[in-house]
């Protein structure tokens, strides 16, 4: 016999999931995976992972939720400065509808280095810590190594050209400390993010940026000494935290995480619709830039993703065939690789622009060399203030290793037919006649790279060799430059894109390609099929060709050993 009692409970917990408030959570100590990647090892060692997309798209459904009370950020490190600057932009929009807003964590940055953390921390109105914590606001520093002097005792010669001057790649191998250049890039880059910081935390803590700055000179700060300074609000632990959030707005008010709340809120928005409604095709390009299909940049799951130049171009043409997609935002955190690949990429920008479709740029933490040469073409760029791009230049070489192969007792035999079929062979140097080629190929690459800037962003030629000579910036730096239209994130990207195709404000928005499970593991009928765009499982990565010359199965090293193809 059913007891009424629990008949009675069930019903009451059934109603109270529906009415009672909601105070949702956004914890970011693991940081922030910013689309689900397309390697199934690295989608499933991704799946507990933070989302940027349900962050964003959960923030801005609780703004007008009359049921969500509060958010509590529970903050750590590890997240890029540009996508801290996202979190905080929808953080202080959801602050700006009238909500609560909380950080906490155990630590700003124990033992320093928590300036970035506690930036993030800041955009909210209340500001918690542990008591034994600290808060790490010590400033902003780059530390870059020069191995020349290690590279010379080892018997190794670094042999590299670049175009031009701001080109610093080069200088990790061939310097043994700054030249006047790297120093000035890298100062203004420096200089140019710990403004961005100590604005935001002044407007945020309503404190005087002079004041600031006399703080972050003097950190870190014991848990005492940062309340006493006001930096932060109380020191409570994680249980006061929330006995505080329970005491405003009822022991009735329910937590629930930011990504659960956006993917259970938003199921009506991903069924079938009646009807072909227009959207915003959305393109995610991450990780170093290569030929062939994306996957895994790496031999391990944590190596990250790479870009490559067939699925990207199959998503543009899919999105530009797609009678229903009326703009495109590419999504671009790529700090370059091949130039080859980066010039494929780019010619489907164009296309897609040919084609009548806006391409709108977003940039995450780093869109620089190659990431910028793909974005170049854009309709707009849109990039955080944080964001590092431009490096519009070109560096090639590699390192000659006689000298360490002779104290190891290593000699290597070596025939050829053609005077520069050694040319790549880390046992000789540069010819006369292969330098000649190397600078032929520098010149043209370069001299390619900036007219297409120059074309892409309505600028002289002699303004972005002033703007390049393989240059970084910051997002701010390089929207005075020129090279960036817009700073903001994914969100205002998006919104561009509507307006730009003539959209309503919440039309919907669709990954391209989009295969289904079952698609992947059908053969590509042609370039054209989607399915061509599929990522390729990497078992090596970026160690494909070393494996290969060891013999090892290319596939990786999950891979069934033996002759298998029956001929």
């Amino acid at each position: 016999m059913v007891d009424p009692g629990t008949v009675v409970n069930v019903i009451k917990q059934a109603r109270d999931r529906r009415t009672a408030p909601l105070i949702l959570e956004l914890d970011l100590t693991e940081g922030i995976v910013e689309t689900a990647p397309t390697d199934p090892i690295s989608a499933i060692m991704s799946m507990r992972r933070t989302s940027l997309r349900d962050v964003l798209d959960g923030l801005r459904r609780a703004r007008s939720d009359a049921r969500v009370r509060a958010l509590v950020m529970k903050v750590g490190g590890g997240i890029g400065l540009a996508l801290v600057q996202e979190v905080r932009e929808a953080v202080q929009a959801l602050r700006d509808e009238g909500k609560l807003t909380v950080a906490w964590a155990e630590t700003y940055g124990e033992g320093g280095r928590g300036t970035v953390p506690y930036y993030l921390a800041t955009v909210c109105e209340k500001v918690y810590l542990q008591p034994t914590g600290d808060v790490g606001l010590t400033g902003l520093a780059l530390e870059e190594p020069f191995l020349a002097g290690a590279l010379e005792k080892a018997g190794v010669e670094p042999r590299f050209a670049k175009r031009h001057e701001y080109k610093t790649m080069a200088n990790t191998f061939m310097e043994k400390s700054y030249t006047p250049e790297h120093e000035e890039s890298s100062q203004r880059l420096v200089a140019s993010l710990g403004e961005q910081i100590v604005a935001g935390i002044a407007a945020s803590r309503g404190i005087p940026e002079e004041t600031v700055r006399a703080l972050t000179d003097r950190g870190p700060f014991l848990a005492d000494e940062a309340l006493a300074e006001k930096l932060v609000d109380r020191l409570a632990y994680r249980d006061e935290v929330y006995a505080d959030l329970r005491a405003e707005f009822g022991e009735e008010a329910q937590l629930r995480y930011v990504a659960r709340y956006n993917r259970a809120h938003g199921l009506a928005g991903r069924l079938p619709q009646p009807g072909r409604q227009d959207a915003v095709a959305l393109i995610n390009g991450h990780g170093p830039i290569r030929l062939g299909r994306s996957g895994r940049g790496g031999p391990l799951p944590n190596s990250g993703p790479a870009m490559g130049s067939d699925t990207i171009g199959a998503a543009f043409r899919a999105a530009v065939k797609d009678e229903r997609v009326k703009a495109i935002v590419f999504r671009v955190n790529s700090p370059g690789g091949s130039a080859v690949a980066s010039d494929a990429i780019w010619r489907e920008v164009v296309l897609a622009g040919r084609a009548g479709k806006p391409v709108i740029v977003s940039m995450g933490n780093v869109a620089a060399s190659g990431g910028y040469y793909v974005a170049m073409a854009a309709d707009t760029i849109v990039a955080q203030p944080g964001t590092l791009t431009g490096s519009i230049g070109v560096v090639t070489g590699k390192a000659v290793v006689n000298g360490l192969l002779d104290r190891l007792g290593v000699t290597l035999g070596s025939v050829a037919v053609g005077d520069h079929a050694r040319m790549s062979s880390a046992t000789k140097d540069f010819s006369d006649s292969e330098w000649e080629r190397v600078n032929a190929a520098l010149d043209r690459i370069y001299d390619d790279f900036t007219a297409k800037v120059a074309e892409g962003r309505g600028l002289t030629r002699e303004r972005v060799h002033e703007l390049a000579r393989g240059r970084v910036w910051t997002g701010a730096d390089a929207k005075d430059g020129g090279l960036v239209d817009v700073l903001g994130g994914i969100d205002t990207a998006l919104d561009l894109a509507r307006k730009k195709a003539g959209l309503a404000v919440d039309a919907p928005v669709r990954v391209y390609p989009h295969v289904s499970p079952l698609e992947r593991l059908r053969p590509p009928e042609s370039s054209e099929d989607r399915t061509a765009a599929s990522a390729r499982f990497d078992g090596w990565g970026s160690l494909g060709g070393f494996a290969a010359r060891l013999g090892l199965p290319a596939a990786g090293p999950l891979t069934l050993t033996g002759p298998w193809e029956v001929r």
